[in-house]
């Protein structure tokens, strides 16, 4: 299975850096990272320069490019988060919740993603622990699940909100996304 290592994330990291330059200012004062930079990034194997692409997020110019790089920061592979999700989860609901938040669609997106992942598997499936990990291997979902529940009512604000376009959260999601929320 494909697994994007740790040299990858910091080498991903550092040519964001190089090419928007002035995207870790963008969002400095939002209070939806706050705290961004008291979390010891490196515990969880990711690159310091996790905050540079929380605020990159905030920056039209720079956002797209720092939603995909802080995806690859983030996941360990194509169905397998890092140890980095839960601690970075909180700042993408905050910044999902914000309709001025230039890829807000793509993080509501994201969260989709993540609630999915979170749910735990299914110990008697083989197959099921062979294709994700059992849930012991991944104590990640049930921090993410915490945060979900921790954060319930921006995950049911975002159901709610009339803001985001028609159709972007399909049944499946909004039901991913409870069920995550509930835990």
């Amino acid at each position: 299975m494909c697994r994007i290592t740790a040299t990858g994330k910091e080498a991903a990291v550092a040519r964001f850096l190089q090419e928007f330059p002035d995207a870790p200012r963008a969002g400095r004062d939002h209070p939806a990272l706050r705290g961004c930079d008291d979390i010891a990034w490196a515990d969880f194997g990711c690159p310091a320069g996790v905050p540079a692409l929380l605020r990159g997020l905030l920056d039209p110019a720079a956002a797209a490019e720092a939603e995909r790089v802080l995806c690859n920061v983030l996941m360990d592979g194509v169905f397998t988060m890092g140890p980095a999700m839960p601690a970075a989860l909180p700042f993408l609901l905050r910044l999902a919740a914000d309709p001025a938040v230039p890829v807000r669609t793509e993080l509501v997106e994201v969260l989709f993603v993540v609630a999915e992942l979170s749910h735990p598997v299914d110990g008697g499936s083989e197959r099921a622990i062979r294709f994700l990990g059992s849930d012991r291997a991944h104590p990640e979902r049930a921090r993410c699940r915490a945060v979900f529940f921790e954060h319930a009512e921006l995950v049911r604000g975002l159901l709610d909100d009339r803001t985001l376009p028609d159709g972007l959260i399909p049944p499946e999601e909004r039901a991913s996304l409870l069920k995550a929320a509930a835990a």
